[in-house]
């Protein structure tokens, strides 16, 4: 159980850090587990373009891992 509290206090510091659209993006792949640009696109009403930028981020963080390629590429959870 110490272990979760610490798991979840390291959490809240990086999402406080994180901008707002990336912290929904996370929250969408905690929801549906899977998801490609196009459908966050749809669901946050935010454009691909700035989006792309976003999965990147999170993607350099090593918070989430692409799979596929091109346009079929989807993300998820790490």
């Amino acid at each position: 159980m110490h272990n979760l509290k610490q798991k979840v206090e390291k959490e809240k510091i990086l999402l406080a850090k994180l901008p707002e659209p990336s912290v929904a993006i996370l929250d969408l792949l905690r929801k549906h587990g899977r998801l490609s640009v196009g459908q966050t696109s749809q669901m946050t009403n935010v454009s691909r373009n700035t989006l792309k930028k976003h999965f990147q981020s999170l993607l350099d963080r090593g918070l989430i891992e692409s799979n596929g390629k091109g346009r079929s590429v989807w993300y998820s959870l790490k």
